[in-house]
């Protein structure tokens, strides 16, 4: 094998362009299509950079072996760059201006013929997944992977020239509550007990600025064992970072910083300055904390023009302001077209996401206003509703009648659905934001107390330091956050707080969350102890890095700016991952199967 022993590669194919016309390089890739004239046969010469056009000349003994390819055999071609002839150049190409005269060519390997065309996007998802490393050929993914390094690369460079220093944590640590469950590794050496696989390296990070590191960073897998959707998956990276001495305003402006490079290294985008939005109005307004913000159409609340008019007559709504709940609807331009059958299906939405009902309203011809409501509510208070939230004519309102958190969740899922059916949402655009003043807690009706709206370290406000330590309960529910997420288009792509770093305030926050001393020790016990040492103040935030490029590239789902992804169900198409193990392994980490897990294997070997 002349080649790769004695001609090493001198370019990549498709970094090929008119200024090698003349050179004489060595190729190395894969045959991406081949067209055989006769006297000359031209191949695509694909790697990961593109593909340039081969000529090859099979009469001639060096280059014999042209009419022996075939697609997606490796090969190694020694040639000359030419310009393309007039009328031949391909101008949707990089390379397209030349090609290459192959002096002599050489069959590394041979391959099969591969059960998809790596162009073809109609491809069957699950087909592509079991043959992921075909699939990662295809220039989509590839140029999505070079992109995720890029980043990965920018990250790197500016953290590194801002001071922090890149630390690697722990794969196997202790098991600590953070809000997903665990996936558990039993140890072998220490029979009975378990590490747990990291959700986040928070504790450790916290640790680190106990350490006196004051400026920390890495690229972080983590592991979460919860079910997924499109931008979820449960093994994960997240671009994280932790700062001491610092307060929420020093983390915003420099990850603002940060991402502005990002957007004009990789998209050639200068990103103004971020606005910025408390939780509440967040809600109000959107329904949700991670608003996307690429269309205008917003949640008009109703309760006041309800109440004013000494209530609704409807039991709905009257019902709903009378327990505390809301009214709030909805404006959709165009919505006085709608039939009823999709009056059903964004019903159908609204149950799916918490609420009990919609009520939908659109004007008659005549001017009345038609909607199942109007047996209840009379004309001019109906048509009063419908003004208030600014529909004309041409519009149809939606209105949610609930407690708080079921009417926004269902109002948020109606806007977003509104949104891409009517094509209000701008693709090209990108709408970042941060949310800022999150609640500190929320009440549990199912665990009946209070829980952390965002993990047990986050600081509650200067404000109510006192209240915390006191174990104030009536002051619970005005407790802020010193949190903050970062959302763009709708995701939230980056979130964190400042931490607390006393440690009676941390002990508060831990029996406010009804742990006993005896939990709070077993399980935070180290973390309490390092706290009594001297803390600095400290914070910081995780960016997804997977949804982060997933945004970049305008992709759907996140599996794709991932080399080896796994499906809805956390398994491995391609590997088979997860799979049972022998019962030897099982006895020797001292693990033994449950009779639902045992029936669940004999259940599978069946279907095989």
């Amino acid at each position: 094998m002349k080649f790769v022993k004695d001609l090493k590669r001198t370019e990549y194919s498709g970094n090929l362009t008119a200024q090698h016309i003349g050179n004489k390089v060595v190729l190395m890739g894969w045959v991406n299509t081949r067209r055989d004239h006769g006297s000359l046969v031209f191949i695509d010469l694909r790697d990961r950079e593109g593909l340039v056009q081969v000529v090859l000349d099979p009469n001639k003994a060096e280059t014999s072996t042209a009419k022996d390819f075939r697609s997606e055999y490796v090969v190694a071609i020694e040639g000359t760059v030419r310009a393309r002839p007039e009328g031949m150049k391909n101008t949707k190409l990089k390379t397209g201006a030349v090609e290459v005269e192959a002096l002599r060519c050489e069959i590394l390997n041979t391959a099969v013929t591969i059960p998809f065309q790596l162009d073809d996007e109609s491809v069957n998802e699950t087909l592509r997944l079991k043959y992921r490393y075909l699939d990662l050929r295809s220039p989509r993914l590839q140029n999505n992977l070079m992109m995720r390094h890029k980043v990965a690369r920018l990250v790197r460079e500016f953290l590194s020239d801002n001071g922090f220093l890149e630390v690697e944590t722990p794969i196997l640590f202790k098991s600590t509550p953070e809000g997903a469950r665990d996936y558990l590794v039993p140890s072998r050496v220490n029979p009975g007990n378990f590490y747990a696989l990291p959700q986040s390296p928070q504790i450790l990070k916290q640790l680190l600025m106990v350490s006196g590191y004051d400026r920390y960073f890495q690229i972080a897998r983590c592991f979460r064992d919860e079910d997924l959707r499109a931008d979820r998956q449960p093994e994960f990276s997240q671009i994280d970072m932790e700062m001491s001495f610092i307060d929420v305003e020093d983390i915003l402006d420099l990850n603002e910083k940060m991402l502005r490079l990002i957007w004009k290294e990789v998209k050639d985008l200068d990103v103004p300055k971020l606005r910025r939005m408390s939780y509440f109005e967040a809600m109000n307004r959107f329904g949700c904390d991670k608003p996307d913000l690429r269309f205008a159409l917003e949640i008009c609340d109703l309760s006041e023009n309800i109440n004013g008019s000494g209530g609704s007559g409807f039991k709905v709504f009257d019902d709903a302001l009378s327990r505390g709940g809301i009214v709030r609807g909805l404006n959709i331009p165009g919505g006085a077209s709608f039939s009823r059958g999709q009056f059903d299906k964004l019903t159908d939405i609204a149950k799916k996401n918490g609420a009990k009902g919609l009520v939908w309203m659109k004007q008659d011809a005549d001017g009345s206003i038609n909607s199942p409501a109007s047996k209840f509510i009379t004309p001019e208070k109906l048509k009063a509703l419908f003004v208030k939230l600014g529909c004309t004519a041409n519009d149809c309102a939606l209105v949610v009648a609930d407690d708080y958190d079921p009417a926004c969740s269902a109002l948020s899922a109606l806007r977003l659905h509104i949104g891409r059916e009517l094509k209000l949402i701008d693709h090209s655009k990108y709408e970042f934001l941060w949310v800022v003043d999150f609640p500190l807690l929320e009440y549990s009706p199912e665990a009946k107390r209070w829980v952390s709206r965002h993990h047990p370290f986050t600081s509650p406000t200067d404000e109510f330091f006192d209240d915390m330590i006191a174990n104030n309960e009536k002051t619970y529910p005005k407790m802020l956050a010193k949190a903050y997420d970062l959302v763009c288009n709708g995701y939230e792509m980056g979130g964190g707080s400042i931490r607390i770093y006393r440690n009676e305030i941390q002990q508060a926050i831990f029996k406010l969350l009804g742990m006993t001393e005896e939990e709070t020790k077993s399980k935070f016990g180290f973390f309490l102890d390092a706290l009594k040492y001297g803390t600095p103040p400290h914070g910081g935030i995780a960016w997804g890095m997977d949804r982060l490029v997933m945004l970049l590239t305008q992709t759907d789902a996140i599996r794709e700016v991932i080399a080896f992804p796994k499906t809805a169900k956390a398994t491995c198409l391609m590997s088979d991952a997860p799979s049972p193990v022998s019962r030897d392994q099982l006895v020797e980490v001292g693990v033994r199967l449950s009779v639902q897990a045992e029936k669940a294997l004999e259940d599978v070997k069946d279907m095989i």
